[in-house]
This record gives structure tokens, C-alpha cells and sequence, in this order.
């Protein structure tokens, strides 16, 4: 049965789409809209169509599981463009969303009705593309050339409100009244007649679009769709409708055979593969969950606590210290009052999370809890004593959660008489912004504790994947070689602005160095300032420990702008001569072996032991907790872009630098031989 219908209203006939959940444009939805404009076309009694959609949105966008296969006609831009041509005003009554495809269908039609929550954009430049059935071409003659270069370019939506103030919209209409509504429009529209987007004239300054691709120049850094978006809408300014369609066309094939929206595609459906939990048995049930308890007060504890009261759960949460739970506190709500003044939210809903939230210096206070999340300094010793107190006072079922980025949770575990109750939840700082999460799952976590955060994930807007017990769980796991090799090239050779620029230019928001001086130098630093076995010990017995103190592996100005230091490359020198280590040239294709080949050996590690599900969760935990570049697709991706056989023989190339402790992953040469992939 086909997911269209049409309907007769007297002399309107309505096209109405029933294809659940979120009415994808896939080859039937497809046909059945050409079918329907067919029919209105050819029947005299229909003076005009309306396009309209059942369940909870409009048209959302492509479907996704034709995505890779033989295309199947009618193609979107042909459907666009029967609709367009239709001799009779058709009208697209909009509700829920109307993304991508969706919005170009909608761009077709010759009038857009919309109820006012409804929202609209092109988010196709999100994996790598660009609205292809015509969106850059019609959407600066609908809604103005500068909107249309920040919708194409960013991929951000807007409300049904601005879209009217644009002219995208041409009525907002009551929420429980859209076909009624739609269909008295399409009447008074038949005498206007059909007002095609391809006949309108460009709207606005072509200026705006230099002056938008200079405004956003870093944050696009990198990325090949932005750019192709941009020269689009461009071409729409100076050459004629059919002109800057073939140019469209020409861009869009250029990117979804490139290996960056191949990328972005493998990031799309890797997050939605992260969900799915090996060995858990269907239909588990979840845990009702509440309310959450948080031991710590400090950044940490804090950004988790927003989480849950950004979601609507009530938190309790603990510290040792008056002091040290109002200065925590006043972060939490200082943070709610900034976003409430960026517009974010509501100065009711600060309130609303504020009062959510119920402060303590009592871990007896928890007992009533659902979930605990501890969040205390990273040590064993510390942890354990922790989960023993609550194993006594937590009540039966509830879920005990660690927020360690290190540590043993069986260990941790162990020392409760509950470990089915026990996980990690690996939060990453700052913990109410980063959309990372790492559950960790124990050798004991019942399927139900493992199921209940997972699920509770989503509802707090994070990307969860699930981890094995190892030290440094995937994402830390892999830093580690990364940060090793970083500072063995400082001794031979390399420079702290060496490395860093050669990971920028990767395309990270920041190499090892920089990231080791935003986060603290003296991490893990054992506070004796006269015993300096590294160059970290020296920088830190020298108050060298980062931004926070104005100096670290480089020198900050009052706005934290970073300049090289004589000092630190004194240091370098010092202890490079030490070592007896040849300082060299290095050059930046050596850092890219010894830096980043090893963290993809280190995946492949983690995969052999089990501690990764599959090789795309990885590449979401790079992408979402540490700013791999989603243009290259994660670690794992990307070893599989440049090929495995490459990897491994750069390793073989450098496996006397790496040391005796170096070990190969022999699922990684094994690939290697076959000509397989990770993803």
C-alpha cells in the first residue's frame, strides 16, 4: 500500500503522506507525490493541491536506509520540479519539522502554511552534502539571500516565526486547525495561480555572503560543505535558475562522493549504532529513575548535576564543605543565568532547575536516590571508601555510578555488596556542555543497570557508548600513546608549537601540548618540587602549570593568547641532552606516524580485548569527547581511509622509538593483510 493518498475537498485535492516515523522521502513517498501532482494536473474540476502530512511532522528529510543503494526514480529534484510546474497553486501545510528534502518539497510548492511550532532548514551540510533537489537555488528568491547562506552553510533550523518575518512562510496558522486551514488557503490561491520560486527575484545583498563565509571562516576550518553550500547560494545571485541548478548538481555529486561527507555519513549512523548494547536481552526493563544524587560540588559534580535538572529530574547533591557546595552551587546557577541571557532559556526555567535541586553536606540525604553518580578526587583509596558508605545507605535497586576517567569500576565495585548495581558513567568536562558519555561496564553490572543509563542517556541529551574495564576505558586509553610519542618528538627534536600546529592543521581544536595546558600541567603531578624526573616535573616545580597560572608549555597574555617560551625550550634542551637523545629535524608527517598511528593501534587493542563493542564506537568517542575532526569520521575511520597496510607500516617504520612496552595488535596487521576494514 502506498504511503500516499489523495483526497478530494470539493475543488482542492489533498496529497497526504503517511509514512511514519518522520515521513522520509524515500521511493515510494516519492512516487506517490508525482502521482499526485499528476492527477491534480490532469483533472479540470481540481483548481488547487494542498501537500500535507499525517503523524507528527512534516516531510523530515532523505531516508536514510537508501543511503548507499541504486537510486530508484523519480529522484527528489525531478519530484521538486513537477511540483513547481504544476498549472494549479499547490500549498505545503507544514507541522513538526521540515528539514532537508522536506524543506525543498516544501520550496516546490508555490505557498508554505505552517502551525507555529513548526521549524524548517537544510541540515544536509551536517553530513557533508548540500541540499541537492534545488534548496540553494530556491531558497535565496524565497527567503533572502542572507538567511539562505546561514541555513545552507550551518544546517541550523529555524521557527515557524522568522520563516514567516523571511517570507519562507506565507501564513502561520492555528496548531489543531492545519488541513482546515491549508485547504481555505489553497482556495484563495486559486485566483493569484500558481507563484513559482524559480520565477522570483533574488532577495537581498549579494554581499552578505563574503562578508557571512569571513564572519565563519574558523569555525568552517577544515570542512569542504560549507564551502560548497556557500558557492551555491552564490551562483544563484549571478546565473539563471536552470545555470545554478547544474552548478547544484555538480557541487553535490563533487561532495557525496568525497571521502569527508563519507565521514560524516559513518558519524551519523556510528552514533546511532552506539546504542545498541552487545549481549543485553531484548526488552530488558529500565529502572524508573526519579531522582539523582551527586557527591562533589566542584566543576565536575556540578556540570553533571545540570544534566539531570536541565531534563527535569530533581538532583541531590553533596559536598564536605559549606563553602565548597555554595561556591558550587553559584556556578551551577551563574551558568543557568548566562544561557538564560544568550536566550537560551527562560528566566523561569533557571528557576525551575534551581529549585530542583537540593544541596547537603549529608551522603545520608542520597537514600531516597535512584541513581548516584560519585564525583570525587580520582583516587582508589577515596572511591572505595565512598561506594562503602553508600552500599549502607543508598536504598535497595538503587544505581551506583563512578564518575572516574581511570579507575577500576570492578575494583570499585567490589567494594559494595551490590556490584550488579555498580557501573561507570564517565562524564567529560565541562560535563553540562561535552555530549560524551562512557558507561562502563563492569564484569558484574546487572543488564538492567546497564540498560536504565543508557536509556537515561538519551534523555539527557548525551551520546553514550558503553566501555570495557581497562585503564583509561577507549578514549583516555587512546590518548595515552598519543601524549607519550608527543614527548619523546620534544626531545628529539620537535617543538611544543611544532606538534601542536601539525594536530591542528589535522584539524583538532588543539595538539597535546595546548590541551595539557588548559586542562592543568599538574595533573597526576606528585607535588615534590625537588624531585623532576621529566620536563612536566620541571615546568610544575617552576609554577609552570598552564592557563591557570599564566605559563605552562607556553606563555599567556591577560586574554590567554599563547607565545612560545625561551624557558620551556630550556628545559627541553636540558633534558634532551640528558637523556642523550640526537635532536633532529623533525618533520610533520613523522608527528602524524608517531602521534596519531599509535592511538589507531591502541584502538585496535581495545577492540581485540572486548573493551569496545565495535570499531565506530570509537570513533564516536573521539568525535564527541575529545574534537576529533568529524570530517574524518574518527581514529578508526580515518586508518581505514588511508589504509591499514599504511598504518601498520608506519608503526613497523617507528617501532624502535616507541620502546620495548610498544605491542603490535595483530587484528590490525591481520586487516592489514587482507585489504579489510575497521568501519
Amino acid at each position: 500500500m502506498s504511503p500516499i493518498t489523495t483526497e478530494r475537498q470539493g475543488d482542492v485535492l489533498v496529497i497526504v503522506s503517511n509514512n511514519p516515523p518522520v515521513n522520509a522521502l524515500g521511493a515510494a513517498v516519492r512516487q506517490g507525490l508525482a502521482a499526485g501532482i499528476e492527477e491534480a494536473a490532469g483533472d479540470d474540476s481540481i483548481k488547487a493541491v494542498v501537500i500535507r502530512c499525517e503523524g507528527r511532522t512534516f516531510f523530515a528529510g532523505a531516508d536514510i536506509t537508501e543511503f548507499g543503494k541504486p537510486p530508484v526514480e523519480p529522484m527528489l529534484p525531478a519530484v521538486v520540479d513537477m511540483i513547481e510546474a504544476c498549472p494549479k497553486p499547490v500549498v505545503a501545510a507544514i507541522h513538526g519539522t521540515a528539514l532537508g528534502g522536506g524543506l525543498e518539497v516544501a520550496l516546490g510548492c508555490h505557498y508554505r502554511v505552517a502551525v507555529p511550532s513548526a521549524q524548517l532548514g537544510v541540515p544536509e551540510v551536517k553530513l557533508g552534502l548540500l541540499p541537492g533537489a534545488g534548496g540553494t537555488q530556491r531558497l535565496p528568491r524565497v527567503a533572502g539571500i542572507e538567511a539562505a547562506v546561514e541555513m545552507c552553510a550551518t544546517g541550523n533550523p529555524i521557527k515557524a516565526a522568522r520563516a514567516h518575518e523571511l517570507g519562507l512562510v506565507d501564513a502561520i496558522v492555528d496548531e489543531g486547525n492545519l488541513a482546515e486551514a491549508a485547504i481555505a488557503f489553497a482556495r484563495d490561491a486559486i485566483s493569484k495561480g500558481p507563484r513559482k520560486a524559480r520565477d522570483l527575484p533574488i532577495k537581498g545583498d549579494p554581499a552578505a555572503i563574503e562578508a557571512f563565509a569571513q564572519a565563519n571562516a574558523r569555525k568552517f576550518r577544515g570542512f569542504d560543505a560549507p564551502a560548497a553550500n556557500i558557492a551555491c547560494v552564490e551562483a544563484a545571485t549571478r546565473l539563471p535558475f536552470d545555470e545554478g541548478i547544474a552548478f547544484e548538481r555538480e557541487q553535490f555529486m563533487k561532495l557525496i562522493f568525497g571521502v569527508q561527507s563519507a565521514a560524516q555519513r559513518h558519524i551519523f549512523f556510528a552514533e546511532r549504532k552506539a546504542s545498541k548494547i552487545d549481549g543485553l536481552p531484548e526488552g530488558t526493563a529500565l529502572r524508573p529513575i526519579d531522582k539523582v544524587g551527586v557527591i562533589g560540588a566542584g566543576t565536575m559534580g556540578g556540570g553533571i548535576s545540570m544534566n539531570f535538572l536541565s531534563a527535569g529530574i530533581p538532583v541531590t547533591i553533596v559536598e564536605m564543605a559549606q563553602d565548597a557546595l555554595d561556591r558550587g552551587t553559584g556556578v551551577m546557577r551563574r551558568n543557568y543565568e548566562s544561557s538564560a541571557a544568550k536566550g537560551r532559556m527562560t528566566a523561569e526555567q533557571v528557576e525551575a532547575a534551581m529549585g530542583a535541586l537540593t544541596p547537603t553536606l549529608s551522603l545520608e540525604d542520597l537514600a531516597d536516590c535512584d541513581l548516584i553518580i560519585e564525583a570525587v578526587y580520582e583516587s582508589m583509596d577515596v572511591k572505595k571508601e565512598v561506594f562503602g558508605k553508600l552500599d549502607r545507605i543508598a536504598k535497595p535497586g538503587a544505581i551506583l555510578a563512578s564518575n572516574t576517567s581511570y579507575l577500576n569500576v570492578d575494583e570499585i565495585a567490589a567494594s559494595t555488596s551490590r556490584p550488579g548495581d555498580v557501573l561507570g558513567m564517565h562524564f567529560f568536562s565541562p560535563a553540562n556542555v561535552m555530549k560524551l558519555l562512557e558507561v562502563v561496564r563492569g564484569a558484574k553490572t546487572a543488564p538492567d543497570t546497564l540498560a536504565t543509563v543508557m536509556d537515561l542517556a538519551k534523555k539527557i541529551r548525551k551520546v553514550a557508548v558503553v566501555a570495557g574495564v581497562c585503564d583509561g576505558f577507549i578514549g583516555n586509553r587512546m590518548l595515552k600513546p598519543r601524549q607519550i610519542e608527543a614527548m619523546k618528538l620534544l626531545m628529539e627534536g620537535a617543538t611544543p608549537q611544532q606538534i601542536d600546529k601539525v594536530h591542528v592543521e589535522f584539524g583538532m581544536p588543539m595538539g597535546p601540548f595546548q590541551m595539557s595546558d588548559l586542562a592543568g600541567v599538574d595533573i597526576g603531578w606528585h607535588r615534590d618540587p625537588n624531585r623532576i624526573e621529566n620536563v612536566r616535573d620541571a615546568l610544575c616545580a617552576v609554577g609552570r602549570w598552564g592557563q591557570k597560572t599564566g605559563k605552562g608549555f607556553y606563555d599567556y597574555d591577560e586574554k590567554r593568547n599563547p607565545t612560545p617560551s625561551p624557558e620551556v625550550q630550556g628545559i627541553i634542551d636540558d633534558f634532551s641532552a640528558k637523556s642523550g637523545a640526537t635532536r633532529r629535524e623533525i618533520s610533520n608527517e613523522e608527528i602524524v606516524e608517531r602521534t596519531l598511528y599509535p592511538m589507531v593501534n591502541e584502538g585496535a587493542l581495545i577492540l581485540e580485548e572486548g573493551m569496545a563493542q565495535r570499531a565506530s564506537d570509537i570513533d564516536v568517542v573521539w568525535i564527541y569527547g575529545y574534537g576529533w575532526p568529524v570530517y574524518r569520521g574518527g581514529p578508526m575511520f580515518w586508518a581505514d581511509t588511508i589504509g591499514l597496510k599504511t598504518v601498520v607500516e608506519g608503526l613497523e617504520k617507528h617501532r624502535d622509538a616507541f620502546g620495548r612496552d610498544f605491542r603490535m595488535s595483530s587484528l590490525l596487521t591481520d586487516k592489514a593483510a587482507k585489504g579489510e576494514r575497521f568501519t
